[in-house]
């Protein structure tokens, strides 16, 4: 089964910087990254609002906890968001490019 995950970052240098490392590593097939993101959320009592970038990365769900921990790594804030979405259907070729891309190991 695939997986899309969502995580924000503070500016493009660290989205690519995350981006880049997964797709060398072979956790992740393609990575979009969506600048002019606003997110609005409470963090420590505080209502917050922060330009952000949003990393839509399309990856199989057995590189989830790998995924997870090399974004943990490269990512500035205390808590990032890691979301993984299931991906339930898909045309069927790109689902397969992306089983091509990711490595098996």
């Amino acid at each position: 089964m695939y997986q899309i995950i969502l995580c924000t970052c503070p500016d493009q240098k660290t989205a690519e910087d995350i981006a880049t490392a997964l797709i060398s590593q072979k956790l992740a097939a393609c990575i979009n990254i969506i600048a002019g993101v606003t997110s609005i959320y409470e963090w420590q009592g505080e209502i917050e609002k922060s330009a952000e970038h949003m990393l839509v990365i399309k990856s199989h769900i057995d590189k989830y906890l790998a995924i997870e921990g090399k974004i943990k790594s490269l990512h500035p804030y205390e808590l990032p968001e890691i979301i993984a979405v299931p991906i339930d259907r898909g045309l069927p070729e790109y689902l397969q490019w992306i089983k091509q891309c990711i490595s098996t190991k």
